[in-house]
């Protein structure tokens, strides 16, 4: 199994950008699919994007499209979550996740649909 540390976050400004990082040990990395998710203070924690195992394959929640772009290096056991123009709305906690997937097209948007999570890191964005 998989275990994922994020880094990255930090205090940033509005308009701003912040690049995440999320590096997973395991040498079945290159099999997950893996998303990211953030939860704001006094919220549910909720999908921001998904990658499949290739990197060929990405989905966004409205909120990131035209802002965000998550990419993975497979040679580095890593995925990133690139943060432009960001907003004080994207104040969050953000986690990334792992599945393990059906075929290499096979993304989700669900939380429960990941089984591994890693502790998160914490992004603001001050107006």
């Amino acid at each position: 199994q998989v275990q994922l540390v994020e880094s990255g976050g930090g205090l940033v400004q509005a308009g701003g950008s912040l690049r995440l990082s999320c590096a997973a040990s395991g040498r079945t990395f290159l099999s997950y699919a893996m998303g990211w998710f953030r939860r704001a203070p006094g919220q549910e924690r909720e999908f921001v994007a998904a990658i499949s195992w290739s990197g060929g394959s990405t989905i966004y929640a409205d909120s990131a499209k035209g802002r965000f772009t998550i990419s993975r290096d497979n040679a580095k056991n890593t995925v990133y979550l690139q943060m432009n123009s960001l907003k004080p709305e994207d104040t969050a906690a953000y986690y990334c996740a792992a599945r393990w997937p059906s075929s290499s097209s096979d993304l989700r948007f669900l939380e429960n649909e990941y089984s591994t999570w890693g502790r998160g890191t914490q992004d603001t964005v001050s107006s």
